[in-house]
């Protein structure tokens, strides 16, 4: 059946399947991360991310497209991971504001909005890189652009952006030597597609079968969310919300009486859920008439269960609590707050000791949502707060989490932890925000990092081949060592290191090292530059045997 056009009850179906079919997949797309060390997370960062989207979309009962693309955008942001994970949100960030003020979405609206989609994630980006999944988006949102005018349905314009989006995909190894090398496409333009191949197949009416665990499920007739905390009294229109059961319907009902029932419902009110198995009805709504939704009621059977709560009255409590709360967090707040992401009780207790003020869990393989970040900024109770991301595919999400707090947040652009250890030496109370900012950005970039770890599978990257198990040595994020034994390995990355220059090393050992292996690593780090101050501290991070600062 030809379709032209597609309500806000679809488009949630077609998010629903394409974040099921991602959370099938992500493991297929956590592979094609291109780098062999155990850091492959893209697709478990985008299905986190678009599950979380999900959820906030079943949070409540929304039927225009403009309402389920706005609640999918929100809760993206919130549960955003990851750089792949962040660029996601954007995209449907994007998508909800070409579809805001619509109630459906035709194909014109629709190119309209994957336009947006890429403009949006192109402008989150400071340097955006050419063969990712920025990339799919954009190509995808030109040729609907060129070609989506010829198309008379939606199942048409699908295929078009499938078949665009594919083609892109795999051109992204020619724009991506690494890609290349690795013999792969991009995996977060790969993940993007397994979610535009999910919604068409909603579209179609095919069936993507949906994990329990996954989260993407949409919530059940019945398991309706009625969730009006966040309403102020000048945003409600409609303020007793209603609800009751008709317990013993009349043994002749039909199913047209509650029909009936729910379109009277929704001429005096909002938020209208009828659900009946002939044997029960179960009613709720938004009204300012209450007494005339029961009167209707009555007219199926006995009502039961019977519960009015007036919202206007529920919003002044809230507000008077928030306003409360407000004053009493205003009163203790502190003028500075540390937020710095770790992974390993050692480094915890290091920047516990160093007066961070929170810690939140990530690292390789496991990237902290934006909302995690943003709840840890406000747990600080300072009204300027520093985060320390402490890894590259943190950065992102630590930019983006300013816009869930009032705050003022700066970002440091720490791309390791002895990088946000080193910013924290730096850091004063007794200096302002602006030289603070310069201290620890210096004090940052002036330690290198070398982490040591193994690959996960075979690969070939700038000419080298890489066989599973190999030992890693990567300096600042680059392949630099070789070998088969993590001691040796230490040493060689240790000689690239250190030069005239060099006045302390670091060694932080992870949880897969003895304190007697780490102890004769530093004795003969401390042997061989018997010119440079060599410490061992114990990090306890996981799949990495050491890391090594140099500064």
């Amino acid at each position: 059946m030809a379709i032209k056009k597609i309500d806000g009850m679809m488009l949630k179906e077609m998010f629903s399947s394409g974040a099921a079919l991602l959370t099938q997949n992500r493991e297929s797309v956590d592979a094609l991360n291109v780098f062999p060390v155990p850091d492959g997370d893209t697709g478990s960062n985008m299905s986190q991310t678009i599950t979380a989207a999900i959820k906030e979309m079943n949070a409540k009962r929304y039927t225009s497209a403009a309402d389920v693309a706005d609640a999918v955008a929100r809760g993206a942001l919130k549960g955003a991971r990851g750089n792949s994970g962040v660029i996601l949100s954007q995209i449907l960030r994007g998508i909800a504001r070409g579809l805001a003020g619509h109630e459906d979405v035709d194909c014109a609206l629709m190119i309209q909005a994957i336009r947006q989609g890429a403009n949006t994630a192109y402008k989150a980006v400071m340097k955006p890189k050419e063969g990712t999944i920025l990339t799919v988006i954009r190509v995808i949102a030109e040729d609907l652009e060129r070609n989506g005018g010829k198309c008379e349905t939606l199942e048409e314009l699908f295929k078009l952006l499938l078949a665009s989006g594919d083609a892109i995909l795999k051109k992204t190894p020619e724009m991506l030597p690494v890609l290349k090398q690795a013999g792969v496409v991009d995996s977060g333009g790969m993940g993007l597609m397994v979610i535009f191949r999910g919604m068409y197949a909603a579209l179609t009416g095919e069936t993507v079968e949906i994990e329990e665990s996954s989260g993407a499920a949409q919530s059940m007739p019945g398991e309706y969310v009625d969730d009006h905390g966040d309403l102020r009294v000048e945003d409600i229109t409609f303020g007793y919300c209603t609800e009751f059961i008709v317990s013993h319907p009349r043994p002749d009902m039909k199913e047209s009486e509650v029909v009936r029932l729910r379109k009277r419902l929704e001429k005096i009110g909002d938020c209208v859920l009828v659900i009946s198995d002939l044997s029960v009805v179960k009613v709720h709504v938004h009204t300012n008439d209450p007494g005339k939704a029961m009167q209707y009621a009555l007219e199926l059977g006995e009502l039961d269960a019977i519960k009015v709560d007036n919202m206007f009255e529920e919003a002044r409590e809230r507000e008077a609590k928030r306003q409360a709360a407000a004053e009493a967090e205003a009163a203790k707040q502190k003028d500075y707050g540390i937020v710095a992401v770790a992974l390993g009780e050692g480094i915890d207790r290091i920047f516990q000791d160093l007066m961070v003020d929170q810690i939140v869990d990530g690292g390789q393989t496991m990237n902290p949502s934006i909302q995690d970040l943003a709840r840890a900024v406000e747990a600080t109770h300072a009204r300027n707060v520093f985060i320390l991301p402490n890894n590259t595919n943190i950065i992102l999400a630590a930019q983006q989490a300013s816009e869930l707090t009032e705050k003022n947040v700066i970002v440091l652009p720490t791309k390791s932890v002895p990088m946000g250890i080193s910013a924290m030496l730096a850091f004063s109370a007794d200096m302002s925000v602006e030289e603070n900012t310069a201290a620890m950005t210096e004090a940052a970039e002036n330690v290198h990092t070398a982490s040591i770890t193994y690959a996960v599978r075979d690969t070939t990257y700038e000419g080298r081949e890489i066989h599973q198990g190999d030992i890693m040595g990567m300096i600042d994020n680059k392949l630099s060592v070789l070998g088969s034994q993590v001691h040796q390995v230490c040493l060689d990355i240790a000689e690239k290191m250190v030069n005239e220059d060099t006045d302390l090393i670091t060694i932080y050992y992870g949880s897969d090292v003895s304190e007697e292996d780490a102890q004769k690593l530093c004795d003969a780090l401390a042997e061989e530059y018997d010119d440079c101050d060599v410490e061992l501290q114990y990090g306890g991070q996981p799949l990495y045997y050491y890391l090594i600062a140099v500064e």
